[in-house]
């Protein structure tokens, strides 16, 4: 938790705000393929990367 906090206070006090939905894009993309790599759609969003 304590990287999240210093990651938001990184981007607040640098005014780089626009980095914050690149960074919630590529968690997003990690988590589905962390959570869909054992299942039967596993192929198909790998056909996505």
């Amino acid at each position: 938790m304590d990287f999240i906090h210093d990651l938001w206070d990184f981007l607040k006090v640098r005014k780089k705000f626009w980095l914050a939905p690149i960074i919630l894009v590529l968690l997003l993309f990690g988590v589905l393929i962390v959570l869909t790599s054992g299942s039967a759609i596993a192929p198909f969003i790998y056909t996505l990367f």
